[in-house]
This record gives structure tokens, C-alpha cells and sequence, in this order.
């Protein structure tokens, strides 16, 4: 592996390049890009599970940090902007091609939970990238309208415009931690649902946690994702396969539901849904039998059509 600078017209992306075994330069090799989840880092499940293991089955793989996260530029700070999270994929995949090992025809992508979406909405548009994955990938956009503004997005909409004027007039930025700071501080506060009580011990215990996966966001600048959606078009745009791999285990963020919506829309001729029973959102992050079943289908996927 090693880890490289993209440039874009804005700032450089941080991404590291994983390698097949035995890789030789003068190769040509397919080609796999990896988006991290909302709030998360390259050096979490896109990378160090998902990346090294399509890495070891002879595709290229570059995960990358998101714009304003990870060791990406962009300035402020945990901004969770679509716009330029899908625009990311697309200054990846300019690099991509410059390589002279990997094969231009054969570039596929991959989205782990927030980055699913964000991958499914680029390869609308991309059509460098010939089939789309997605591990428990979920719309953010409809997140935002629903459970992450308390099913208010107008009150939130308002609210942002509120703390953007106070900030733009001088005032402190306003950093939500997503998450409490330890499992045990969450049952403290009595919070039980499965994908809140999973994020939090995947990413505030040595699990999963890493110095750029804060899971922060500046909330003055949440306004756009309000206004997304990751599915708008699909029935139209999406053509390229899509596998979309989920947990039977529903949680609050939605990925079951989002899942099934986007394999009933997407214009794919070939998609598929792969549900993994019996795990959850987060057991899909890093646990070795989800993990393993979901690259069991994701494989062989990839090489049939990347």
C-alpha cells in the first residue's frame, strides 16, 4: 500500500493505494474505487477491510478521504457536502487513469454505508466506473430529512441558516459530535437502537476507531444534504451492475430500506440485493463472517464485471 496526494482544481485528496500481491507496474489490473461512511476515514473499513481484501483478489483498490474529512483538504472542518463527496469520485477516478497499471475499461466502485449512496449517485454520472457495490450503503439525504433533523428538516433548515449568519458574523463554529463518547456512556444515557449502539462501539473503542474517523459535522453547512437525494435519476442514469449487500438486522439508519429501494429503481439490467441474515450495519464494518459473506458475493461480482 501506499498512501498518495490527488489533485483537484480545489485542494488535494488523501487516498491510499492498495496493491495485488506480487503487483508488477508493468501490469494491467482492474481497478476498484473505495468511499468511506459519513463521518468516517479511509483507514476504516474502506480501506483496511474492504480495500485490502479486493486488493489480495487482484484489483487495485484506492480508498479515499472525503473532502473536509480524513486527511483530505478543505476548510472548515466536517463538512458533509454531496456535491463535492461525489464530485471526489470523479477527481479519483481522473487519477485512476492515469496510472499505466490500471485498466481504464475496468473500474468499478464500492461505498460502505454513507458512501454507498454517494457511489451509486456518481456512477449515474461517471461512466468511467462500470459496476457499482455498496456495503449496508445508505441515502444520506434522506437521512438528513428524517431521523438526523428529528423529522423536522424545515426546523433544521432554519436553524442552519440561523447558526451560518451568527458564524459568517464572527461567532464560535458549531461541531456536533454524532456519537456519545463510549458505549458505556451510552447505555448511561439509555440509548438502545442497533445502529446508534453499533456506530458507537465500532467507532469510539479500538474497534474501529482511528484519528480521522470523528464522525463531527459542522452543522452550519448541512443545508445542501437536506436538499439531496442519492437515488434522484436512477431510474434513468443507473445502468451500470449493482450489488447491493445489507443486514437483516434493521437499524435506524435505514440501509435495509434503502437497499430495496434502489435495486426496485435503478435502470441496472443486472442488480442484485444480498442480504447477510442474522448481522447488523456495523457488524458489516469489520466482523470476519459478515464481512466474509459479503465478499463472497462481492468478488466474484467485481470480476465478472470489472
Amino acid at each position: 500500500m501506499k498512501t498518495v496526494s490527488i489533485k483537484t482544481p480545489y485542494w488535494d485528496i488523501a487516498a491510499d493505494v492498495h496493491f495485488p500481491p506480487r503487483f508488477n507496474e508493468a501490469g494491467k489490473y482492474p481497478a476498484i474505487i473505495s468511499a468511506h461512511p459519513i463521518g468516517s476515514c479511509k483507514e476504516q473499513t474502506s480501506g483496511n477491510v474492504y480495500g485490502e481484501a479486493l486488493a489480495r483478489e487482484g484489483f487495485v483498490v484506492v480508498a479515499f478521504d472525503a473532502s473536509f474529512q480524513g486527511a483530505s483538504g478543505g476548510a472548515p472542518r466536517f463538512i458533509e457536502d454531496p456535491t463535492l463527496r461525489v464530485e471526489d469520485f470523479r477527481h479519483v477516478a481522473d487519477y485512476m487513469v492515469t496510472l499505466p497499471y490500471v485498466d481504464e475499461e475496468r473500474i468499478g466502485v464500492l461505498g460502505i454505508c454513507g458512501g454507498g449512496g454517494y457511489a451509486i449517485n456518481a456512477a449515474m454520472t461517471e461512466r468511467r466506473i462500470k459496476a457499482v457495490g455498496t456495503v449496508t450503503g445508505a441515502n444520506y439525504g434522506r437521512l438528513m430529512r428524517e431521523g438526523f433533523s428529528g423529522y423536522d428538516p424545515i426546523g433544521a433548515l432554519e436553524a442552519m441558516a440561523k447558526q451560518r449568519t451568527a458564524e459568517a458574523r464572527g461567532t464560535s463554529l458549531r461541531v456536533d459530535d454524532l456519537l456519545p463518547p463510549s458505549p458505556e456512556e451510552a447505555k448511561k444515557r439509555g440509548i438502545t437502537e442497533t445502529d446508534v449502539t453499533g456506530a458507537t462501539e465500532y467507532y469510539r473503542t479500538p474497534r474501529g476507531q482511528k484519528p480521522n474517523g470523528l464522525n463531527r459535522s459542522l452543522f452550519s453547512h448541512q443545508a445542501a444534504a437536506v436538499g439531496w437525494d442519492a437515488f434522484h435519476l436512477a431510474e434513468v442514469l443507473l445502468t451500470q451492475p449493482l450489488m447491493v449487500v445489507v443486514g437483516d438486522k434493521v437499524g435506524a439508519f435505514g440501509a435495509y430500506r434503502d437497499g430495496c429501494e434502489i435495486i426496485g429503481r435503478a435502470a441496472s439490467k443486472k442488480k442484485e440485493l444480498v442480504v447477510v441474515e442474522g448481522w447488523s450495519h456495523y457488524d458489516l464494518y469489520d466482523k470476519p463472517e459478515p464481512v466474509a459473506q459479503a465478499l463472497a458475493r462481492l468478488i466474484p461480482f467485481y470480476k465478472q464485471y470489472v
